[in-house]
């Protein structure tokens, strides 16, 4: 999303440190919302309910109340949990296939094998195989988002074995921290870095003293501010990565990468195919792979090159990336979005709260890309929905619902109606 919009934006409420939960309340709980449009049905938990923070088909896992858990009827009820300190400051989740689960909070990463009752904690590899350990805050209480994700689905088959990949969304709350892509080959047991962006001088720790080491690769001239999306596409057996945000002065922060895995030498070959300031479609989001096409939605936002931003849900076959001429917009919503997940043939997007005249606009396609729909869920405010998983063994897609575009809020359920 855009990094110079707190002003812009009028982005009001939003504290500098942690992204923080309010404790699970008994007393005075707002009910479970539930409700419906033309296209789908929706539904929140009443704010007495834990967190879910992700899902995968029967199985969820939440945080709240000092409690990690884990669902294994879709959330109804929660036959597993654990104690866990810093549950509130948790900022990324995954279930993989096996069943392990890797969460993180700001700058620490964990892994469970048994369902909640034991976690330790996981130290990221360099390419080398040397331990990659975030860096020492100036502010403890501003160590930065390592793991936090833009995006709601990281796990991947390749050759026939599951991939766990994905980069952080950071540098907007929290603290500064390096901008990576990680991965993982061996269900979580072992997380090394996928690809490293280089020190981005805007986003360096303030207040540092002269000598103190700066973020970021040192030997990567490709800066970014934060990763928006790292997907993977089956027919070239590539994943793509795609980040954001404009020029301040040290170059473009918006690329798109494209990086091929050897996983006999376990070594990653990344090459620059896009890079762009802000007003653009390729300042984006939402990537998904469909047989040999690629769709994604654009987060153009910044100064206009002409009498619109170059917005809009856009495919092509990935050889014609490059090439605009080649692209076919299938909706342009007319706001900014960098969030889209395409399931059985349904699209659905949201709106970047601040930036639309929506509260919180959803952007739906029943049938492919065929015809379109946007919805306002005004009860729910101002919000900004991110992190869509994939629907669950009940048909509910799960997304995040964030104030302002970050920070979180609730949880948001939609099942469509055909």
């Amino acid at each position: 999303m855009h990094p110079t919009t707190l002003t812009r934006r009028q982005w009001l409420g939003i504290t500098a440190g942690t992204l923080l939960l309010p404790e699970l309340r008994s007393l005075n709980a707002a009910p479970a919302i539930e409700g419906e449009t033309e296209h789908f049905w929706y539904r929140m938990p009443s704010s007495d309910s834990p967190y879910i923070d992700s899902q995968r088909e029967n199985k969820s896992f939440a945080f709240g109340g000092g409690k990690i858990m884990l669902s294994e009827d879709c959330g109804k009820t929660w036959a597993h949990s654990a104690a866990f300190a810093e549950a509130d400051n948790i900022t990324f989740s995954v279930i993989l296939k096996n069943g392990n689960i890797v969460f993180a909070t700001r700058e620490r990463l964990f892994l469970s094998t048994d369902n909640l009752k034991t976690q330790r904690e996981i130290i990221v590899k360099n390419r080398d195989g040397s331990d990659y350990k975030p860096h020492t805050p100036i502010n403890p209480e501003l160590p930065g988002w390592y793991f936090h994700s833009l995006d709601g689905e990281h796990c991947f088959e390749v050759n026939g074995k599951e991939m766990l990949v994905w980069g952080n969304y950071c540098n907007v709350m929290g603290g500064a921290v390096p901008v990576n892509v990680y991965y993982s080959t061996d269900n979580g047991e072992t997380v090394k870095l996928a690809y490293s962006f280089g020190q981005n001088p805007n986003f360096q720790q303030k207040g540092a003293p002269p000598e103190t080491a700066l973020l970021g690769d040192a030997n990567n001239k490709i800066i970014a501010r934060h990763i928006h999306n790292v997907t993977y596409s089956p027919s070239e057996n590539a994943f793509y990565a795609c980040t954001g945000d404009i020029d301040r002065g040290h170059g473009n922060e918006c690329h798109w990468l494209r990086g091929t895995y050897d996983a006999k030498a376990d070594t990653w070959d990344w090459k620059q195919i896009i890079t762009v300031n802000s007003n653009s479609r390729f300042k984006s989001g939402g990537i998904n792979f469909l047989d040999d096409k690629v769709y994604w939605i654009a987060d153009a936002n910044g100064p206009k090159f002409g009498p619109e931003h170059d917005r809009g849900i856009f495919t092509c076959s990935p050889a014609d990336l490059p090439d605009k001429s080649k692209h076919t917009m299938l909706f342009n919503p007319k706001f900014e979005s960098a969030n889209m997940l395409v399931q059985d043939g349904v699209f659905v997007a949201t709106h970047c709260a601040p930036a639309s005249t929506y509260a919180c606009g959803i952007i739906w396609s029943p049938d492919m890309g065929k015809t379109w729909a946007q919805h306002d869920l005004k009860e729910f405010g101002p919000r900004s929905g991110c992190r869509i998983n994939k629907k669950n063994s009940d048909g509910w897609f799960r997304m995040d619902l964030r104030k302002g575009w970050i920070e979180r809020a609730e949880v948001l359920f939609l099942k469509p109606k055909a």
